[in-house]
């Protein structure tokens, strides 16, 4: 049954929804943007092509970044979603509209500041922005979702949205220390990057256990995993050794993923695809 809380919107519910709208609507305007479909620079050319595939060791080959348009889609969905009038009071719109307007915002901002070329700055804005995924995906605990729209556009949609960026992140960083001139210590090149992709997928794995297996971030984190793999394979820089630790990487954090869904005994329902993917805890 519902609280009267529910059934009853206040005037901060409705500015919640408008400017939500909003924030998905800048974020696909971002999109279009860094695409280079409105005149930009794509994201790949821009900054001097500090961000291109073949900049650094753990830069994700091109097509990796399809993932943005499921993750665009799913976010102008949640926008559309939570303005309905009978979503205006739920408490779970209300413990996580404003972080998702954040991440909308920062998305927007990360692709301007790439743009003007400035990448130091964007290294702050996506680390934000992660830090913002996160509490949305701790957050979003609490509150089941309500269905097969609540799944989709936002257990779903912020999951894939924080396993990317954090495999993003990662490689934003390395292309700003890159320009930068940083010389990694002496150390050479490959073996900061199994560093960093060791450290990237302990992260993940400890995220898919502390999840009970929501598979979400684990296959956003392991497809660009894969796809810098790919890129190491088959582009330059190319290194064998990188490339077959970021597969290794990938499958390790599918695999923790799975295991920690198929080992959990606290559940108390039947499991659908709903729960797989997000949803129900």
């Amino acid at each position: 049954m519902s609280t009267p809380s529910e059934n009853t919107p206040t005037p901060a519910d409705r500015v919640r929804q408008v400017t939500v709208l909003l924030g998905g609507l800048l974020a696909l305007f971002g999109a279009f943007l860094g695409s280079g479909a409105l005149g930009g620079t794509p994201v790949q050319d821009a900054a001097g092509g500090a961000l291109a595939a073949d900049a650094t060791l753990l830069a994700p080959y091109g097509p990796a970044f399809s993932i943005w348009s499921v993750i665009y889609a799913g976010l102008l969905g949640y926008a559309i979603w939570q303005l309905l009038p009978s979503q205006a009071a739920r408490p779970r719109h209300r413990l996580l509209g404003w972080w998702i307007l954040a991440s909308q915002v920062l998305n927007a901002l990360w692709i301007l500041s790439v743009q003007a070329g400035f990448l130091g700055a964007s290294v702050v804005i996506i680390a934000v922005l992660l830090l913002v995924l996160i509490i949305v995906f701790v957050r979003m605990r609490q509150l089941d979702a309500r269905g097969w729209v609540d799944m989709l556009t936002m257990d779903a949609t912020m999951g894939l949205y924080l396993g990317w960026v954090t495999v993003a992140t990662i490689a934003n960083i390395t292309a700003w220390l890159v320009a930068i001139g940083f010389d990694g210590f002496g150390w050479p090149p490959e073996v900061w990057g199994l560093i960093v992709i060791v450290v990237g997928a302990t992260i993940s794995v400890a995220t898919a256990l502390w999840s009970r297996g929501r598979l979400a971030p684990a296959i956003a984190t392991a497809w660009g995993l894969a796809w810098i793999g790919v890129a190491r394979v088959i582009d330059e820089p190319s290194s064998a050794l990188v490339g077959a630790t970021a597969f290794t990487a990938a499958a390790l954090v599918l695999a923790a993923a799975l295991i920690a869904r198929l080992t959990d005994r606290s559940r108390r329902r039947p499991e659908t695809v709903e729960a797989l993917v997000g949803g129900a805890t």
